[in-house]
């Protein structure tokens, strides 16, 4: 590493005596030009990292257009940073951020692979169509050093006006996703979003759905939710089972009891704490079976610790389904009412019918109670709470085997006739 008394003259026709080599600077220590074979001039700043303590290299520019005299100053600069205590590498990406855009961080963000698989995301062109439409026309001039809470409802309130609360939630949790990443990778200090909640998705809280919607939803599954089986099953057990999409997503081999045709939640996995038996019915098994049949191993090795529907680590997560099924909503004018084809409903609609359902039925509320693991309804007075132990296992299967008939029958489109509790079975 020849050491030599850099001058305009000597940089504009200094050899490469290899890959490249590097020019260091009599005047100015640590200063280097490095010149490469094919001829590319570049200038960097060797020093000791405050951060590491080891070597480092940080880059200044390219020669000509970083002339020397440039060159030596910003050198200058970049060691008075080192006896600072900071890294000249981290205060240009400081500086850097502080120059970058909105609109100039989402071509990075959207280049970036995907955390498990390492390969690029399949939705990039999605997010791509969401915020070069929905953000970039709207606050994408602005610096990220400058970005602001106020500036996300710069973007999000329009879209709400279009009454497109499904697009806009989706919206948000794009550039949320993209403002993290900025801060995970130094274009950002904090995250200025923090604290903030997504728009309220336009869902009815009493939302039934009906015999026809129960049909086209069913029978439009594998479309709709085309990239994740798991989550065609996850919603087809919430509406069988009449349980929670967090119960059903975190289902465990260890819970599940096939012989007996139980799946048995521990306490620490239910909403209110209270351990809850739940009988499963043909149509429940079949499902399960089937999610079990994918996650066969190659070996022989144990699954049954292998969550029933893994996502990496653990079990796929109840926000995750609920994004995919907030996503199939998504209208087009190829599709007015989205992919289901029915107007918008959540997993808890379909716990919501299961419950309806079972209440045309002639299911007494208090079976009702127990199948749902509604402390409210099951020991709602001092008596229930404090004499009543019955568990209504009985009744409870006879439900919920009743209504897995029933939606047979509804999802089949036959006319076929379901006997009620109240015409000779159990409530």
């Amino acid at each position: 590493m020849p050491r030599v008394a850099l001058t305009d003259r000597f940089c504009a026709s200094a050899p490469s005596l290899g890959v490249r080599s590097d020019y260091f600077d009599e005047k100015v220590p640590g200063l280097a030009l490095r010149v490469t074979e094919n001829g590319h001039r570049s200038w960097c700043y060797l020093f000791t990292s405050p951060r590491s303590g080891k070597r480092a290299r940080s880059t200044l520019g390219s020669y000509p257009s970083t002339s020397l005299a440039a060159a030596r100053g910003k050198a200058v600069e970049a060691k008075g940073q080192v006896e600072a205590g900071q890294d000249p590498r981290d205060v240009a990406i400081a500086q850097e951020a502080g120059a970058m855009t909105v609109a100039g961080l989402i071509p990075s963000y959207l280049e970036k692979p995907h955390r498990r698989t390492g390969k690029p995301r399949k939705s990039v062109k999605e997010i791509e169509r969401r915020l070069n439409r929905n953000v970039v026309p709207l606050i994408g001039d602005v610096r990220l050093a400058d970005l602001h809470k106020r500036d996300v409802n710069r973007f999000i309130a329009p879209i709400m006006k279009r009454k497109r609360p499904i697009e806009a939630a989706r919206v948000f949790e794009d550039f949320r996703a993209m403002v993290r990443w900025a801060v995970k990778q130094g274009y950002l200090d904090h995250n200025p979003l923090e604290g903030m909640e997504p728009p309220a998705v336009s869902v009815e809280g009493d939302r039934v759905l009906t015999d026809d919607e129960i049909r086209t939803l069913w029978q439009g599954l594998p479309d709709a939710l085309a990239r994740s089986v798991q989550c065609q099953r996850i919603v087809k057990l919430c509406l069988v089972t009449a349980q929670r999409v967090g119960e059903v997503a975190g289902i465990t081999p260890a819970e599940l009891d096939l012989k007996a045709r139980e799946w048995r939640l521990p306490g620490e996995r239910t909403k209110n704490g209270h351990p809850h038996v739940v009988p499963l019915s043909d149509l429940a098994i079949r499902i399960i079976k089937d999610a079990m049949a994918d996650n066969e191993p190659e070996t022989n090795e144990d699954s049954g610790s292998k969550p029933l529907f893994p996502c990496g680590d653990g079990s796929l997560s109840p926000v995750a389904v609920a994004r995919t099924v907030l996503r199939a909503h998504e209208k087009s004018q190829e599709r007015p009412l989205g992919r289901f084809g029915i107007a918008p409903w959540s997993t808890h609609d379909l716990r919501r019918t299961a419950v309806s359902e079972m209440a045309k039925l002639g299911v007494a509320p208090i079976v009702l109670g127990h199948i749902i693991n509604h402390i409210s309804v099951t020991k709602a007075g001092v008596t229930l709470k404090v004499y009543s132990h019955y568990s209504y296992d009985r009744e409870k299967r006879a439900a919920l085997d009743l209504w897995a008939e029933r939606l047979g029958s509804i999802t089949a489109g036959t006319t076929a006739k379901v006997i009620s509790v109240a015409s000779g079975g159990v409530g």
